[in-house]
């Protein structure tokens, strides 16, 4: 199938299925979150094309958000419409806002969260392979050229050196543009990105109020790139500094919650809007900090088959795909580090890669079982 065919339609009810169950095991953060998905979609039930996976992984990255919930989003329009697009996405939020939600209140009631330490000791090093390999399987599709195997690598390694991945991002994909233009010799008259600004004054120690709650969270929805460390930087200014409605210590509280927890790290939300104005307040931060992915995705899937089938728009297609590869790859790198820290672990990442790779283990099933080896081992040491 090429990527500018239609793929086979579905139906709402597998698109629920699966992405329910993604928001109940998809540990890790959004790179596993996509390499899951690539698993599930491109490798076992062939919804998509590995090149039109990765089209809507490169659109993702181009509009601000969560990628890994924009990218539930955009599988469940593909297969199955505007009804797929608001299940996929609701499905694979559901679970984790439930879930963060009872954390919440064991937080509130008890004042502490839960250990999760050798929980995710087990599950790291499961990530990590199944990212790498997704890395792999989706290298052998972005990159088409010596020039886009040397965006990903330049992007991998200007990133370890800090520099800021959005301009990482867009200055790969204008970089392969700029070089299609001038090899065909084709004009382009503009092409503009602009994702706007807010002010937002100093209100320090002002009351709890619902309306400003929801409106932060919908303002940060709609304008963070990044992914949970932006996040974290957002919240902090906005909650901490701004509002003064919350403590450091609160913030990182809410950050580990999001971290222990399957689904999107933007549930984070969820904890913060519980703690502030319980059940009320969660719901109306969790919608307020989603709403805009289904807005974006929305307007934006319909232009990604018509940028594919430019033969220079396409360029900028392929520079995005190619840098966020590179940017894939540089956070695994560093995921590694931390997830990789003794024999137990090592062994752990090598045979997740070796039943992945060889014998096709479905992920969900690899992730249950690092989780399992990891309470193991927490048992034997305690």
């Amino acid at each position: 199938m090429e990527a500018n065919t239609a793929p086979q339609k579905g139906t709402v009810r597998e698109v629920a299925a699966l992405f329910f169950r993604m928001g109940l095991t998809a540990f890790g953060g959004p790179a596993a979150h996509i390499a899951m998905f690539r698993d599930e979609v491109v490798t076992r039930r062939k919804w998509l094309t590995d090149e039109h996976f990765l089209d809507l992984l490169g659109a993702t990255n181009l509009i601000p958000g969560p990628n890994s919930t924009e990218m539930a989003i955009h599988i469940g329009y593909v297969r199955a419409g505007w009804r797929g697009l608001i299940v996929g996405g609701l499905c694979f939020i559901l679970p984790a806002f439930l879930i963060v939600l009872a954390l919440a209140a064991v937080y509130v009631n008890y004042g502490s969260t839960p250990a999760a330490d050798w929980l995710l000791y087990g599950i790291k090093p499961v990530i990590i392979a199944i990212v790498a390999q997704a890395i792999w399987g989706l290298g052998r599709v972005a990159v088409k050229s010596a020039m886009l195997a040397a965006v990903g690598v330049v992007v991998f390694v200007l990133y370890l050196l800090g520099i800021n991945e959005i301009l990482l991002l867009f200055g790969g994909a204008f970089f392969v543009l700029l070089t299609r233009v001038v090899r065909k010799n084709e004009n382009i008259a503009a092409i503009f990105f602009a994702p706007g600004s807010l002010v937002v004054s100093a209100l320090a120690n002002v009351p709890v109020s619902l309306d400003t709650l929801f409106l932060t969270f919908l303002k940060i929805g709609a304008l963070l790139y990044g992914g949970g460390y932006v996040l974290l930087a957002f919240v902090r200014t906005d909650f901490v500094d701004h509002l003064g409605w919350l403590t450091n210590q609160q913030i990182l509280d809410a950050v580990a919650i999001g971290q222990v927890t399957p689904g999107p790290l933007f549930t984070t939300a969820t904890f913060i809007g519980y703690v502030l104005a319980g059940v009320p307040g969660a719901i109306l931060s969790t919608i307020g900090i989603f709403l805009p992915s289904f807005i974006f995705v929305l307007i934006s899937n319909p232009f990604i088959p018509r940028l594919r089938n430019s033969p220079v728009l396409s360029g900028f297609l392929d520079g995005v795909n190619a840098s966020a590869l590179g940017l894939m790859a540089a956070v695994t790198l560093e995921l590694a580090q931390n997830a990789v820290i003794d024999g137990v672990t090592a062994v752990l990442a090598l045979a997740a890669a070796v039943l992945l790779i060889r014998f096709k283990i479905n992920s969900t099933w690899l992730i249950a079982g690092g989780a399992l080896v990891g309470l193991l081992v927490g048992q034997l040491v305690s």
